[in-house]
């Protein structure tokens, strides 16, 4: 299972839109390296925000 994802793989996993992704990322400090976003820092970083539920 692949950890770096495109903007757009990361929209299909999580059902949110491609746009969304990048913006999140330019707003929190999400880095994107070479097209690709670390799935974990992003989705710890939607949580934080209260767009995804926790992980229990």
């Amino acid at each position: 299972m692949a950890n770096h994802l495109t903007p757009e793989e990361l929209s299909r996993e999580l059902g949110i839109d491609q746009q969304d992704v990048i913006r999140v990322c330019m707003q929190e400090g999400v880095p994107i390296y070479h097209g690709k976003i670390d799935k974990y820092l992003f989705q710890v970083q939607l949580e934080a925000l209260g767009a995804l539920p926790q992980h229990h």
